[in-house]
C-alpha cells in the first residue's frame, strides 16, 4: 500500500497551489462573498488551465485522469478559499451521470462544454417536499411519442442559475412502480428549453458565491433520446452517482478544514499575549494538536475512497464514512479556528468565520451526515426489521 503521491500527482497539486496563489485574490474574494456573484472569471481560467473536468477523458476535453487527481484538485481549491474553491470543485457537478450513463452523442455534446468552462452542470433530484427521501419526489415525465414531457420542481439545485447549460433531471416515469423508485429516470434537459423557470433560493448562511436555485419544470418537452441511461434504472443511477460525488465532498471538507487551521496556526505564532506567542501556551498547542489529527484522519479516508474507486472497488461505506468524516472535520476545526483567534476570528477580515460558514454545507449536501450513518449501519448490519 502506497501513502504517497506519485511524481504526476504532485505535479498538479503544485499547479493548483500556483493557480490559487496567483487568482485567489483576497479584494476580489471580499467583493464576491459580499455580493453574492458567481466566481466567473476565476472559473473560466481553471477551465483554460484544465483543473475542471479533469477526470474526463482527453476526447471530452479532459486529461483522463482519476477521482483521485480530481479531489487533490479539489482539496487545493478550497484549502485556498473555502467559497471560490466550492465553487470551482461543483463547476461540473452530476457530469459524472452524463459520464457514466449517457450516450455517446450526450457526452460529446456537454462533457466539453463544462470541462471548457462554457457552462455549469446540474443534477436535479431534491424537491421541496422532499429531500433526503428522493423516493417520494413527484416530478413527472411522460412518454409522448417521440418525447418525454416534464413537470415538477427541484430545489436547493447547486449551478441551477444562468450559468448552467443542462439538467440531469430525476423524474417519476412509470408512476405505477411498486416501489415508486423502481420508476424513477433521469432525462437529460438543457436549460434553454421552453417551460423552464429559474430562480435564486435566496441569502444563504455559507457558499454565498455558489448560484443555488429552484428550477420549475412546466410541460417541458425535450426528446426520447434524451433519457439518460436506462428508462426505470435512474433511482440506481444516482446511488452510483453519490459514490462518487460523495468523495468529491469529502474532499470539499478538508481542503476547507485545513485551510482554516493553516490561517489560524499563522495568527497563534505571530500573536502575542501575556509577553509570549501564544502558540506557546500548552491549551492552544492542543487544539492545534487535536485539529491537525483530525484533518489527517479526514485525508487518510477520503483518498482511500477516491483510489478504491478508481480501482474499481466501489464501496458506499468507506464513500460514507470518507463524507461524514470530512465534514464533521471541517465543522469542528473551523469552530477552533475561530476560537484560536479569538474576538478577531468572528471578523470577516480574518476570513475563518466564512470557512465556518461554508463549512456546515458538507454535513448536508449529497447526504445528511444521519443519511451516511444510515449507509455505514446498514452495510455492516444489514437491512434490519
Amino acid at each position: 500500500m502506497e501513502f504517497e503521491l506519485n511524481r504526476e500527482q504532485k505535479g498538479i497539486q503544485q499547479a493548483v497551489r500556483d493557480f490559487v496563489k496567483g487568482e485567489f485574490k483576497k479584494d476580489v474574494i471580499a467583493e464576491l462573498e459580499e455580493t453574492h456573484a458567481y466566481p466567473r472569471n476565476i472559473w473560466k481560467k481553471a477551465a483554460d488551465l484544465g483543473f475542471i473536468g479533469i477526470h474526463f477523458p482527453e476526447k471530452y476535453s479532459g486529461q483522463g485522469l482519476g477521482v483521485l487527481e480530481n479531489i487533490i484538485v479539489a482539496e487545493e481549491f478550497c484549502k485556498g478559499d473555502s467559497s471560490v474553491g466550492a465553487c470551482l470543485l461543483l463547476a461540473g457537478f452530476a457530469s459524472e451521470i452524463i459520464l457514466h450513463f449517457g450516450s455517446d452523442a450526450q457526452k460529446a455534446a456537454w462533457l466539453p462544454k463544462v470541462a471548457e468552462g462554457e457552462v455549469l452542470s446540474c443534477g436535479a433530484f431534491t424537491e421541496p417536499d422532499h429531500g433526503s427521501d428522493i423516493t417520494a419526489m413527484t416530478t413527472t415525465a411522460v412518454r409522448d411519442g417521440n418525447e418525454w414531457v416534464i413537470n415538477g420542481t427541484k430545489v436547493f439545485i447547486t449551478n441551477g442559475g444562468p450559468l448552467a447549460g443542462f439538467y440531469s433531471v430525476l423524474c417519476q416515469t412509470s408512476p405505477d412502480a411498486v416501489p415508486s423508485h423502481r420508476g424513477m429516470s433521469l432525462i437529460l434537459v438543457e436549460a434553454d428549453r421552453a417551460g423552464v423557470s429559474t430562480h435564486s433560493v435566496g441569502h444563504k448562511m455559507g457558499i454565498r458565491m455558489m448560484d443555488t436555485a429552484e428550477v420549475n419544470f412546466k410541460d417541458v418537452r425535450v426528446p426520447a433520446e434524451n433519457l439518460i441511461g436506462q428508462e426505470n434504472r435512474g433511482f440506481y443511477q444516482v446511488l452510483e452517482f453519490f459514490d462518487e460525488s460523495r468523495i468529491l465532498i469529502a474532499a470539499q471538507g478538508l481542503g476547507t478544514a485545513q485551510g482554516a487551521f493553516d490561517r489560524a496556526l499563522s495568527y497563534i505564532k505571530s500573536r502575542e499575549q501575556f509577553g509570549r506567542k501564544i502558540a506557546g501556551f500548552q491549551v492552544n498547542q492542543h487544539k492545534i494538536a487535536d485539529m491537525a489529527t483530525k484533518i489527517e484522519q479526514a485525508r487518510l479516508l477520503t483518498y482511500k475512497a477516491a483510489w478504491n474507486f478508481d480501482q474499481g472497488r466501489i464501496d458506499p461505506k468507506l464513500t460514507s464514512m470518507a463524507k461524514m468524516a470530512a465534514g464533521r472535520c471541517a465543522v469542528e476545526v473551523c469552530d477552533e479556528a475561530i476560537q484560536l483567534l479569538g474576538g478577531y476570528g468572528y471578523m470577516l477580515e480574518y476570513e475563518v468565520e466564512r470557512y465556518a460558514r461554508d463549512a456546515k454545507i458538507c454535513e448536508i449536501y449529497e447526504g445528511t451526515r444521519e443519511i451516511q450513518k444510515n449507509t455505514i449501519a446498514g452495510t455492516i448490519l444489514g437491512k434490519m426489521k
